[in-house]
């Protein structure tokens, strides 16, 4: 079984590869020169760090090189590692379970970037932790949708209220609050249509459902949190913005780090926008996804090789 620190170093590989190869390796070298600053500026562009961010490490890193011309590739590594941690302070996002009422949790986002893998990976870990676990499939604008949470739920044991392709979302939500009680369910996850967040259609949809919660509990959706495909990168950024401009967010996940170079993308993401991040997608098993942390992601994106103890 690979530790979480493993599962985030394997995961945002192509990263830390991408930064390495861009840099020529600079954070394995014994010592360096002034030109390897602007390889290294260059490696955290391709990187998807964004600007701001970029440009924090590379003065921090010739500040560093100006008053000590010893500076090391591992140096600069942990330089770069104190610039995301202070970057990224706050960006862990926790769930907190209800006790007197069913937790619901509502994955929204566009197609392609996820989301209803997400809400069975969700579900699986949920489950594992002790939690009894209810899955409602209300992105009935796509009945591919609904098949593949079905067999998702089929192979991970969890059980599902679907309804059929074009069925009212809002009722099947609806349905799926109300069976969750009945059955003495403590955690509902919703998985939701994934159309354009520019398309207004979506967005009546997903507030109808949220009204249709709370006829049930005022307080839901508890957590409502955007599904981001991570190799999007930065171009992400505008789709969370209207998402949370006109449903309101709690938080994100990224998914899909595991196939792309541009691992720093939940940075910009989350240094625009302060939403926390809740969890990392590394791969296509139900154990790849992964409770976000800071220390985690930064070791692993700067190959410095330490684990956060759980």
């Amino acid at each position: 079984m690979l530790s979480l620190f493993k599962k985030f170093k394997e995961g945002l590989s192509k990263s830390a590869k991408n930064i390495a190869d861009k840099t020529g390796g600079i954070f394995r070298r014994a010592k360096l020169d002034a030109s390897t600053i602007e390889e290294l500026e260059e490696a955290l562009y391709a990187a998807d760090f964004g600007y701001e961010t970029t440009e924090e490490i590379v003065e921090e890193t010739k500040v560093a090189y100006k008053k000590d011309k010893e500076l090391r590739g591992q140096d600069v590594a942990k330089i770069g590692s104190a610039v995301l941690r202070r970057v990224l302070e706050g960006s862990e996002g926790t769930i907190e379970f209800r006790e007197d009422r069913p937790t619901v949790i509502c994955l929204i986002g566009v197609n392609g970037s996820g989301k209803t893998t997400t809400t069975a990976k969700l579900g699986s870990q949920c489950k594992a932790e002790g939690r009894q676990v209810l899955v409602a499939a209300c992105d009935t604008f796509r009945a591919a949708a609904i098949e593949q949470l079905k067999e998702w739920t089929n192979r991970l044991d969890l059980e599902i209220v679907s309804g059929e392709r074009g069925a009212d979302a809002a009722a099947v939500a609806y349905d799926a609050w109300q069976a969750a009680k009945s059955r003495g369910k403590d955690t509902l996850i919703i998985d939701t249509a994934g159309r354009l967040h520019t398309k207004s259609n979506l967005m009546d949809e997903l507030a109808k459902i949220r009204r249709v919660l709370q006829k049930h509990d005022e307080t839901a959706p508890h957590y409502s949190l955007l599904v981001v495909d991570g190799s999007l990168g930065s171009n992400s950024i505008e789709q969370a913005r209207v998402f949370h401009e006109k449903f309101g967010l709690d938080g994100l996940i990224v998914t899909k780090l595991d196939g792309t170079s541009r691992g720093g993308s939940l940075v910009g993401i989350y240094r625009e926008l302060k939403l926390p991040i809740y969890f990392l997608g590394f791969g296509e098993k139900a154990e790849d996804l992964q409770a976000y942390q800071i220390e985690n992601y930064v070791n692993a994106v700067f190959g410095v090789e330490e684990e956060v103890s759980a």
